[in-house]
């Protein structure tokens, strides 16, 4: 691009002029001195980077970025303040996902070096979802004959690659994840159950319920997909969230007992679509439940087993994306 975009806003004329005019001469910059009439803008444009005052009387700056955030997530968000409360900077940075605030005071050159900082790190981002478009399309034929193969495996499978990664999507794209980050979820959803085709075809075809030993080797699916995937150095963020995707909230999951927050969120998306779908679909030794019934059994497990703002957002979907799966599965699946 040419010069990248800036929205300023501050309702105080004198302080949109002070910024604008430090800016300017390298940035493309809009600006406005009402919050509403930003986030209109923003509806209308794309932004890499905005700058907000924070005491305006419309809505203070933390809530106007966080209003930001769910129509932008991708753009870099600076809040500017003559506080330094540390109640609003948390809030700031857990809601309104800033990357910097700035300080008043401050100095042309202070405002100028965080801003190039900021874009220097949205440019990172905008070529990281570059490269997971680019490992999309170098891998779209590998891993649909993979999927296939799996399937091919085991009739339980059939299918259940492709619908787990639908549901994932959908989820991350309700919690407003980044464009890159959704991009690992979708190839890890496509990919994270591969390690199957190193299962025993006597357990998987098995029609009575698995005794401890075999369901023990059922656990190693995952120590498997690590191995198939891991010497290739293109999937390496991909593979973090398959090795994950069957650690529980609380810790008691496998195979290394992590918990929370250290689980990351595309391995914690991927355990409830899987755990969903795996329900909803038949078994040669149970039948399967309705949708209602394996939803409230996650619900039920929701802080145990599942992230409760996994369960949430799902929960908020799934409607539609009951529908929009029916649809999906009268035509051919193909990698997007």
């Amino acid at each position: 691009m040419d010069k990248y975009k800036i929205l300023i806003v501050d309702d105080e004329p004198d302080n949109l002029a002070l910024l604008y005019r430090t800016l300017r001469g390298k940035y493309e910059i809009a600006k406005s001195t009402s919050p509403l009439a930003a986030l209109e803008m923003l509806k209308q444009d794309k932004y890499q980077c905005i700058l907000s005052d924070h005491k305006m009387p419309e809505m203070d700056g933390v809530e106007f970025l966080k209003r930001t955030y769910e129509i932008s997530p991708d753009t870099m968000r600076l809040l500017v303040t003559a506080y330094t409360d540390a109640g609003i900077l948390i809030e700031a940075i857990n809601y309104a996902k800033i990357y910097r605030y700035i300080k008043k005071p401050y100095s042309p050159d202070e405002l100028l070096l965080i801003v190039e900082n900021a874009l220097e790190y949205w440019q990172l981002k905008s070529d990281n979802g570059a490269l997971i478009n680019d490992l999309k399309d170098l891998f779209s034929g590998t891993v649909t004959a993979i999927v296939e193969a799996l399937d091919a495996k085991d009739s339980y499978t059939l299918g259940r690659s492709r619908r787990v990664t639908y549901y994932a999507v959908r989820i991350a794209k309700a919690l407003h994840l980044s464009d890159v980050t959704i991009g690992r979820i979708e190839l890890a959803g496509l990919l994270h159950d591969i390690g199957m085709i190193g299962i025993s075809d006597d357990i998987l075809g098995k029609v009575e319920k698995l005794n401890p030993e075999e369901y023990e080797e059922i656990k190693k699916h995952v120590g498997h997909s690590v191995k198939i995937l891991e010497d290739i150095k293109q999937l390496k963020d991909v593979v973090e969230l398959i090795k994950y995707h069957h650690e529980f909230y609380d810790g008691n999951g496998y195979p290394y007992g992590k918990k929370g927050d250290e689980i990351p969120i595309g391995s914690r998306i991927i355990a409830v679509a899987d755990a969903f779908d795996s329900m909803v679909t038949p078994k040669v030794y149970r039948q399967q439940v309705v949708p209602s019934e394996a939803l409230a059994k996650i619900k039920e497990l929701s802080g145990r087993q599942f992230d409760p703002v996994v369960v949430e957002t799902f929960e908020s979907i799934l409607p539609s994306c009951i529908r929009e799966l029916k649809e999906l599965e009268r035509k051919a699946w193909t990698l997007q």
